[in-house]
């Protein structure tokens, strides 16, 4: 028998990316209701380490990858018995839903879809990243609930990798946390955001082909010919060495800063003149929503599938072509001259961590088939 409170979350480690700060939000928040939590990684490691509260029990299953970390999960599942897994990221939900099956427990797996699937497998660079909806589809048949974190995401989810409807929710990401308002205020000794700086541009995310940086940087290169302004792009990843060069070429070395991961980017985003999203696609892109609730104008690519829905068509930001340098330029002009609408309380509602708890409460521990 399960075990009625106690719930698994799977990932294959704790790098930086949404997904992850999600679900380190989501072991809050259950832990505070009085579940028992455990945060189940492939491998231990990863910048959220510090993060993780000391009430959650971490498992590291110490695999060298994500599908070597089955024969531990297996052994996890058969001894906690937890009555509900909880997954993201796609190798992780496949190994999830293999590892419920042969443990043969009545664990309820549900797992969680982060990323437009057509969008990472037309940019794939190998040949399983390829092949993803043909491996995957069967598998996510098996789920008890498939989660997506936005609308696109669902709609994808169903017509593209055939998962069928009734096995589709969509909730999403429980960004906005009493912590995201609190580390907002934390102080912020930086020079560039002192009183009378000129405004900062900011970007945050890894350094990814998918996140599109290279055309934040030539936008910010014509906003700079027209105004002083600072560009500063947080996060870490393989493509620094490229926008480093780019931003040397564009001769911006005094205005551009790649100062790394951030453990808490809150303050750098509630003090920027504007947040950028550059994206060539995102599931539901958490900095984004991050920034809205701040109360930092927001300027984002209209890729699939989550600025357009977070930014309701661009009432409350500015939404632009992908990959369009001139139009992102103007869009971050209009937003430095405050001409956009800032969020209410009403637009952020659906994002709070209460929202996505009580949503996933439902889905994982109560009546829900």
């Amino acid at each position: 028998m399960a075990h009625p409170e106690r719930l698994a979350l799977y990932l294959p480690s704790l790098a930086g990316g949404g997904a992850q700060r999600v679900f380190l939000h989501l072991a809050k928040g259950f832990v505070h209701r009085g579940y028992e939590v455990h945060l189940v990684l492939a491998r231990a490691e990863g910048p959220y380490l510090p993060q993780i509260p000391h009430e959650v029990r971490v498992v590291d299953l110490h695999a060298p990858r994500v599908l070597a970390s089955l024969p531990g999960l297996v052994r996890y599942l058969r001894r906690e018995r937890p009555f509900a897994l909880l997954s993201a990221l796609d190798h992780a939900n496949t190994v999830a839903i293999c590892a419920r099956s042969i443990a043969r427990v009545p664990t309820r797996v549900v797992v969680t879809v982060h990323s437009t699937p057509s969008q990472v497998v037309a940019h794939a660079r190998t040949l399983p990243a390829r092949l993803l909806p043909l491996w995957t589809r069967p598998f996510y048949r098996w789920a008890h609930a498939v989660v997506a974190v936005s609308q696109g995401v669902a709609d994808e989810l169903v017509r593209y990798m055939g998962v069928p409807a009734q096995k589709v929710r969509m909730i999403y990401n429980p960004i906005i946390t009493p912590d995201l308002l609190r580390k907002a205020e934390e102080p912020l000794d930086h020079p560039w955001f002192r009183d009378g700086e000129p405004p900062v541009v900011l970007g945050a995310g890894r350094l990814t082909a998918p996140k599109d940086f290279p055309t934040l940087i030539r936008a910010f290169a014509i906003v700079r010919q027209q105004r002083p302004a600072r560009l500063m792009i947080l996060g870490e990843g393989e493509e620094r060495p490229a926008l480093s060069a780019l931003v040397q070429e564009l001769g911006l070395e005094e205005d551009v800063s790649l100062p790394g991961f951030m453990q808490n980017p809150s303050p750098y985003m509630k003090r920027a003149g504007v947040f950028v999203l550059s994206s060539r696609w995102e599931g539901l892109p958490t900095v984004l929503i991050e920034a809205l609730a701040l109360g930092t104008p927001v300027v984002a690519t209209n890729c699939p599938s989550g600025p357009a829905e977070a930014l309701k068509g661009g009432q409350i930001g500015a939404l632009v072509n992908v990959g369009d340098v001139r139009a992102l330029a103007e869009a971050i002009q209009s937003a430095i001259d405050g001409k956009l609408r800032p969020a209410s309380q009403e637009d952020l509602a659906p994002y709070t961590l209460e929202y996505a708890l009580e949503r996933y409460a439902h889905l994982l521990f109560g009546t829900e088939t």
